[in-house]
């Protein structure tokens, strides 16, 4: 299954009791950059390449994907009983033409586990599981310095994409009592990246190395275009001495209000 495709017979399930795939349809790409940027490249000896936070800069738009679910989960850890190792993330939200931060803005993300399944679509990537349809689904409102700090494990891969995940940037949203949200101003849709050498160690661990489906490198990407942090590079720090450890990732999603 790929992003660039629109949902080729997908069987998803219902969310919650009966999950609904009532994702919208895949957003148009957008590019745009300013005159701001100047990137930076953090290095250690255990996290090259990496990319640096792009700061009042407009993160580009890529395309929503068909596995979009609506209504989701509002909540800072995503991971449920999924295997694969830790991965935590803070993304700051600013206006690209300010630098102000956006506060209570809902930052949404979803992605595959270590097989390559999406959550409400399982057996797309050739493997059979449990399937919830919120498992590696969610998202949380920015702070007052526009931070959303979300948990989750590092994501697997399916034919045809590297390593990715999904992001959008809603603003205005309404909690609803069951723990979800619906409503409020989409002002993002996004991927996010991975260092293709840390992605390599990742995918020889054993609880990866068991998706057999063949991998698709950074570079060989339909979608992710090499423009670093600006694209969606996130900067990736190990959280310990061995990759197994997991990682942290940061990046700064500069989006376009009004």
């Amino acid at each position: 299954m790929t992003d660039t495709q629109k949902d080729p017979t997908p069987n998803p399930v219902g969310r919650r009791t009966v999950l609904l795939a009532g994702g919208a349809t895949a957003a148009a790409l957008a590019v745009g950059a300013a005159a701001q940027h100047t990137p930076t490249t953090a290095t250690t000896p255990s996290t090259e390449p990496v990319a640096a936070a792009a700061v009042c800069t407009l993160t580009k738009q890529m395309t929503e994907g068909p596995y979009y679910l609506d209504g989701q989960y509002v909540r800072s850890d995503i991971s449920e009983d999924k295997t694969g190792i830790p991965l935590n993330l803070t993304l700051t939200v600013v206006d690209d033409d300010t630098c102000v931060p956006l506060k209570n803005a809902l930052v949404e993300i979803w992605h595959s586990d270590a097989l390559g399944e999406y959550s409400g679509f399982v057996g797309n990537n050739g493997h059979d599981e449990p399937d919830n349809g919120t498992f590696l689904r969610g998202g949380v409102l920015t702070d007052s310095s526009g931070v959303a700090k979300i948990t989750s494990v590092y994501p697997g891969w399916y034919r045809g994409r590297c390593v990715h995940i999904h992001i959008k940037v809603h603003t205005d949203v309404t909690l609803t009592p069951d723990g979800s949200f619906t409503g409020g101003e989409e002002l993002h849709t996004g991927q996010l990246f991975f260092s293709e050498t840390i992605t390599t160690r990742v995918a020889a661990l054993a609880q990866y190395a068991v998706n057999t489906v063949p991998r698709t490198t950074l570079a060989q990407d339909s979608i992710y275009d090499e423009g670093g942090a600006a694209s969606g590079l996130l900067t990736l720090t190990p959280l310990g001495s061995t990759t197994s450890a997991g990682y942290a990732g940061t990046l700064t999603l500069g989006v376009e209000q009004g």
